[in-house]
């Protein structure tokens, strides 16, 4: 059996596991589980115990772990989990999906003149201290749900430089937590009574290549035997961070969207920008340049409740199809949609929306009386609608004239070839490649950068190993801003932006 590397993400809708050629570092094997958030008591969360249950699952169906070099955990970054001395668990996991920081957010964003969003950690810690939690006497740490799964495995508590930008901001010259913004953190921490000092309850920064430890005794039980005691580990990252590698866009003037539950667009940046943005999250790659980051909360899930209901209305008729080919039909359906939808907008917001505004969401479908209310139009809306926010916070790159040489698409959205990524390359009238990799997503960038790791010294720098050692070879369809979606979309826009004063008068119906 070849020997391999193993990436682990922890999504939002799926862990997924891949393993690498350690030789050719393509693909070998791609297994995943399948979970979901549930919303308790007003807040989104995972039960912790579903994680490791689907960790093993995964790791179960996977062949070859016998040959596993090395192994890296990636997760769906930002939110809160608080820890104890003897790290229990002091609070139901918060997800990125939670809206409930605002003030901490504004206030930290305020006195950083830094760009700190609800869901980056360290908002939901002061959050919790300004509310006077009475867990906060006792948190010792906080971490990402990657840091968590790496910690348990190797007793190492530290998280990859891409996933640290999600919790606290980042210097990229020390590649570290930003010094100043500390000093300033702990301060009002102080003021409020809490008693740690920032530096010491968040996780330790470590850059890609350096070594993450190795499983420990405590972690080879916790995983059923799955995996064996003294593998390494690289340092755990963030999806965001995973993406980027996935997609080979770390370099400057490169990025890449990542479209599935959430959606996000990344730009590797050449200067900082001239502003401070609230829509624009300043992070890093995974080898700590600074990246430029419009996030949204919505993208497939609403598409993915209108998909259930065609499935339930094919069983009417005894019709078993399976959900790749219904997936495949519907979305190419969509191509044959007019290119503004035919007058029907979609609203796809299940959870908050904090780009445009919103603390809760409400899904919605609104069209015109003399709407064209086909199947082409109503899916053509539906992938629309889950880009139609990103597009939003995407002006501000045009405003600022950032310049972009090549944009990558990946994720579940762009799995269906040559549709959502001719919707995409209209909407942000720029050429989009999707490489015929970017289906296998997150665990195939922590894969990338567990053998990075496990090759350091090999290679001069991330971008060289990923140019030289994995996507020289690696073949990609690169499609063209099309003039007539171009406008189609820009009408689909105009309406979509009028759409969210209902959407706000929805929020307060339900």
């Amino acid at each position: 059996m070849n020997k391999s590397y193993l990436g682990i993400e922890l999504g939002s809708t799926r862990i997924k596991g891949v393993t690498v050629d350690a030789e050719s570092l393509t693909p070998l094997s791609n297994k995943s589980f399948s979970w979901k958030s549930e919303l308790r008591d007003g807040v989104w969360t995972y039960d912790l115990d579903d994680a490791w249950r689907g960790l093993k699952c995964v790791l179960s169906q996977m062949e070859g772990l016998d040959s596993v070099e090395a192994v890296g955990i990636s997760g769906m970054m930002h939110g809160y989990l608080a820890f104890d001395e003897d790290w229990n668990l002091l609070t139901p996991f918060r997800t990125w999906q939670n809206t409930m920081t605002a003030r901490s957010a504004k206030e930290l964003t305020e006195l950083f003149q830094f760009n700190v969003p609800q869901r980056w950690s360290s908002a939901h810690l002061y959050e919790a201290i300004l509310r006077g939690e009475e867990h906060i006497s006792r948190v010792a740490h906080i971490t990402t749900l990657a840091g968590y799964v790496h910690y348990m495995l190797t007793g190492v508590n530290a998280v990859g430089i891409g996933e640290a930008s999600g919790i606290f901001p980042i210097d990229s010259k020390k590649l570290e937590y930003n010094a100043e913004m500390l000093a300033k953190l702990n301060e009002k921490f102080a003021a409020h009574g809490f008693k740690r000092r920032a530096e010491d309850v968040f996780p330790k920064v470590l850059v890609a290549g350096a070594p993450g430890g190795t499983l420990t005794k405590e972690g080879e039980i916790r995983l059923g035997g799955l995996l064996s005691e003294g593998t390494p580990f690289a340092p755990p990252e963030g999806d965001a961070g995973t993406g980027m590698v996935a997609t080979n866009s770390i370099s400057y003037k490169t990025g890449n969207i990542s479209a599935g539950t959430s959606i996000f667009a990344m730009v590797v940046l050449e200067k900082q920008l001239s502003n401070l943005y609230e829509q624009i999250d300043m992070v890093t790659t995974p080898d700590g340049k600074p990246v430029a980051m419009v996030h949204c909360n919505n993208c497939t899930n609403e598409i993915n409740e209108w998909v259930s209901v065609f499935k339930e209305t094919l069983s009417l008729f005894d019709k078993e199809v399976s959900d790749d080919e219904l997936y495949t039909r519907l979305y190419e359906a969509s191509l044959n949609g007019e290119d503004n939808c035919g007058g029907v907008i979609a609203c796809n917001y299940l959870s908050g929306e904090v780009l445009t505004g919103f603390e809760r969401g409400v899904p919605m479908l609104l069209r015109s009386p003399g709407s064209s209310f086909t199947l082409p139009n109503l899916m053509r809306s539906q992938i629309y609608s889950a880009m139609a926010t990103l597009t939003i916070g995407m002006e501000i790159f045009e405003k600022e004239r950032v310049e972009i040489d090549r944009l990558t698409g990946h994720g579940g959205l762009f799995k269906t070839k040559n549709v959502a990524q001719r919707y995409i390359a209209a909407a942000c009238n720029t050429d989009i490649v999707c490489l015929e990799t970017s289906g296998e997503g997150g665990p195939y960038g922590m894969a990338l950068l567990t053998a990075y790791m496990y090759e350091n010294g090999k290679h001069d720098s991330l971008d060289h190993f990923l140019d030289s050692r994995v996507f020289g070879k690696v073949r990609g369809d690169t499609l063209f801003p099309d003039a007539s979606v171009i406008e189609g979309f820009k009408t689909y826009m105009l309406n979509y932006k009028r759409m969210l004063d209902v959407e706000r008068c929805a929020t307060e119906l339900f």
